[in-house]
This record gives C-alpha cells, structure tokens and sequence, in this order.
C-alpha cells in the first residue's frame, strides 16, 4: 500500500462526532511519548499531519485522519501519563474505551511500545484489554534506531514475553528516523481493506 493523500478531518470527543461514512478505521494507541504523532508522520510521508510535541498528554481527544480517501487513521489519547490529573486520566479513559468498544468500523488496533525498554504495566493491561474483548491488534516497537542490531532479537522476546504474545501474532520494529517498518506496518494494514 502507498499512502498518497492524508488529512486531518476531525477531532472527537464523543461520538456523535464520529464520521458517519463507515469507512474502515485503524486505531493507534500506546503510552504518552512513545511517538504515535512521529509514525503517524512517517507513514503518511507528512511532517506535521499530527502535531508533535516534546510535552507528554498532548493527544486529548479522539483525532480522525482520512487516508487515501479510503479508510481513517484515529489517533488515540496517550495512556500513562503522570502529570495529568486522575480525573482528566479517567475522562480520556472512558473516551477511548468508549471509542474501542463500540466502533463498527474499526478493523485495527495498533499499540505502540517503546522498542528499548519492558512494556509498561499499561501496555500489558491494554494489549490484554484488546484480546479480552476480542479486537485486532497489532504490536508496534518503537524507536528500533536507538537499539543496536544485536538487542533487536533481545527486545523482541522481553516484548513478547511481558505482553505474553504468541508466536505468530506480528511485532514489527519501527523507526521514524530511519523509516524502518513503514511497508511491513502498511502491508499488515492493507489486509484488512
């Protein structure tokens, strides 16, 4: 898949802002700061579709971006974020469980985890949350170009390992710096147009 056309369409906070045209969504979802804005970025080949930001818990709502005028990235609040209050954690919570629960046209749930270090608590209790309640996800590490070639294979068994992923179900290494892991990511994408 090539991806030739991308805008921004909406930013949500509940769902009757939704787009209503049943295009298929992909879902991306990962802790604050993982980088979801920079991989959004590099697949679509845009430097500044969605913002990037130095500052953790930038993402706050439900943002829509319709791709090839084909199908919709949604970009996800980032989870884990300690400067944020209980309450606003709670709000966002509730939003994308809201969102990932009851979307019909959502085909994929990609969760971001930093290639370089142990999921989260977070990212376990998310990946677990997707396969509790049935959803298709694909796991996506992160920052592969802070990793030598040698922690690669490393940093995929303690991936799978925490997450407890079986061994057919794909991780792909991705790096918005050296835009490794872009076709493998679009590619897997692609099977569920």
């Amino acid at each position: 898949m090539r991806i030739t056309n991308s805008e921004f369409i909406i930013s949500a906070v509940k769902p009757e802002q939704y787009p209503v045209d049943n295009r298929v969504e992909f879902a991306f979802v990962g802790r604050s700061n993982v980088g979801k804005s920079s991989l959004i970025n590099t697949i679509t080949n845009r430097k500044k579709l969605v913002k990037v930001s130095g500052t953790p818990g930038k993402t706050r709502l439900v943002n829509f971006f319709l791709i090839n005028d084909e199908f919709y990235f949604v970009d996800l609040p980032g989870y884990g974020y300690a400067k944020v209050s209980k309450t606003e954690q709670a709000k966002w919570g509730k939003m994308m469980e809201m969102y990932l629960l009851n979307r019909e046209p959502l085909k994929k749930i990609v969760l971001l985890v930093d290639g370089r270090h142990k999921p989260t608590e977070d990212d376990i209790m998310m990946y677990e949350w997707v396969k509790h309640y049935g959803g298709n996800v694909l796991v996506i590490a992160t920052k592969e170009d802070k990793l030598k070639r040698n922690e690669i294979k490393k940093s995929e068994k303690r991936i799978r390992e925490t997450l407890g992923m079986p061994d057919d179900e794909k991780l792909i290494f991705f790096s918005s710096l050296k835009k490794v892991g872009i076709d493998a990511l679009l590619n897997e994408l692609e099977k569920e147009l």
